[in-house]
């Protein structure tokens, strides 16, 4: 699957089903965004700190944890749209799972 990671859509993400279980398993996206609804910079930059606490306060990695902060999270692409996309397919995989 891919996420759509810029407005002009000429760069994209890379998403499979690992990473979106990772994201359940750590449940990286309950109470990331704002009451406001609005996901930025600041959400993304947000769920880059969340990642990294959780990397660091592990005695050994957890290898897909790591995978998604390199394959997606921490991608270069990655900007504010991508993680709205991202969250709208986490949403999809979870109403159909």
């Amino acid at each position: 699957m891919k996420i759509q990671a810029n407005a002009s859509g000429t760069r994209s993400i890379e998403v499979n089903e690992n990473h979106l279980q990772t994201l359940k398993k750590y449940a990286l996206l309950k109470n990331l965004i704002d009451s406001n609804g609005i996901i930025d910079e600041q959400v993304l930059d947000k769920l880059k700190y969340n990642c990294r606490s959780i990397l660091e306060s592990q005695p050994t990695v957890d290898r897909e944890l790591m995978d998604l902060c390199l394959d997606v999270i921490y991608n270069t692409n990655m900007k504010a749209i991508g993680l709205h996309n991202l969250v709208k397919l986490y949403l999809d995989w979870v109403s159909e799972n």
